[in-house]
């Protein structure tokens, strides 16, 4: 579950603050700032929507150096699809926290999350960056991933710890998100901090293949976001060995980075907008992982699939008929679905459970699982049910 407590740990070397700029209205801290003391390796996953918000486009530029000093973020605004001027206020808020930091302006990363289409209110945000730089240290990581929330309802931080080479890494994550969730990555921002010293090279790898296992395999609506990114900083301040890809070390890293994503991710998924259960969909024994996935994402997306879950209505056949359209390689026959641990489906034909499947269905959590028996591949894929709130909640999202 999300962490709030105030004490939560964070990685050796790192500063935070958060301001109230009134990005789209009054109320509440929504703009922050991540400040590491020492320069930092750098590796970033971007949205694969081909319209992109212009701090990403930004972003992407930045990250081909592999270092940083901070983060910049807001919320309220997406500051995409907003032309020429947007690039211009995305660089500049960059550029002022630069300057007030004594810094390099490409050694400052911007992120912003909220409405499309709209100009960044840089009237509000332009006067305010000097207090925002003065404050750090002020504030908590706590409070950046608060800063950071739009329609989520609590705000999601994860903690590992691991002695790694002979000393204890740190790596803690905060995320945001909760609607227009799909791969790749869903509409999600994404800081992940860490004092291990690591190669920028072996850095990058590791956050591909954690993103790829976690925020990769979540959906919530279908809707792929302009905005989405995964930053991670690594600021060496653990004082170990460098780590490098191949090493056992790396391995520790990675896993530990993959299990650190992945429950951030269930948390999004969680807080999934108006949804009431957090769903597990599990594909095993297609003809290929790939297949796997694309079959899983066809269940887990489906409305119909959704709004019987919501209703408790164990309609196993919404489920058959995903797979059929996926455009995976499935044989009828040999298809078993399990509910909740209840078989309903053997070799493509129903067990006769289905009221005892609607039971279980009145259950939080969901695992739905479906053995194709056609060779190895198997991928675990997290969405929600689909509920009156999810409608409102997006019908009155600018309002």
């Amino acid at each position: 579950m999300p962490i709030n407590s105030k004490k939560t740990v964070v990685p050796k070397g790192f500063l935070f603050s958060a301001v109230e700029a009134a990005v789209k209205k009054p109320g509440r801290k929504d703009l922050a700032l991540i400040y590491s003391e020492h320069e930092a390796k750098m590796a970033g996953m971007f949205t694969t929507n081909s319209v992109k918000a212009a701090p990403v486009k930004l972003d992407m530029g930045l990250i081909r150096q592999g270092k940083g000093r901070a983060i910049i973020v807001n919320s309220g605004n997406a500051n995409a699809c907003t032309g020429r001027q947007g690039m211009k206020d995305a660089v500049e808020m960059c550029r002022l926290v630069a300057n007030h930091m004594g810094i390099n302006d490409d050694y400052v990363y911007v992120c912003s999350t909220g409405v499309i289409g709209t100009p960044m209110p840089m009237a509000r945000i332009r006067p305010i960056i000097g207090d925002l730089v003065a404050k750090l240290g002020s504030a908590s990581i706590n409070d950046v991933a608060a800063a950071i929330m739009t329609t989520d309802t609590f705000s999601k931080i994860i903690v590992k710890k691991k002695r790694i080479g002979g000393r204890m890494i740190t790596v803690t994550g905060i995320c945001k998100g909760a609607g227009m969730i799909q791969p790749n990555m869903a509409t999600m921002l994404s800081f992940v901090l860490t004092d291990a010293a690591i190669e920028s090279k072996a850095l990058g790898e590791a956050l591909r293949q954690a993103v790829n296992r976690s925020f990769n395999r979540i959906t919530i609506d279908g809707d792929m976001s302009t905005n989405d990114t995964v930053l991670i900083m690594a600021n060496g301040a653990a004082g170990n060995e460098v780590i490098k890809k191949g090493s056992d070390e790396y391995e520790a890293f990675s896993g530990m980075l993959q299990r650190l994503t992945y429950e951030l991710s269930e948390l999004i998924v969680r807080d999934g907008e108006g949804a009431t259960k957090f769903v597990e969909v599990e594909i095993k024994n297609a003809r290929t992982e790939k297949e796997a996935e694309k079959g899983a994402f066809a269940i887990a997306n489906s409305l119909l699939v959704k709004t019987a879950i919501y209703g408790n209505d164990a309609n196993w056949g919404r489920l058959m008929a995903a797979l059929g359209y996926s455009g995976i390689m499935l044989k009828e026959e040999k298809t078993d679905i399990t509910i909740n641990g209840l078989k309903v489906v053997k070799g493509g034909i129903a067990t006769g459970v289905d009221v005892q499947a609607n039971e279980r269905l009145k259950e939080k959590k969901i695992k739905i699982i479906v053995d194709l028996h056609l060779g190895e591949g198997c991928v675990k894929v997290l969405t929600c049910d689909l509920t009156e709130n999810y409608v409102q909640i997006n019908a009155e999202y600018r309002t």
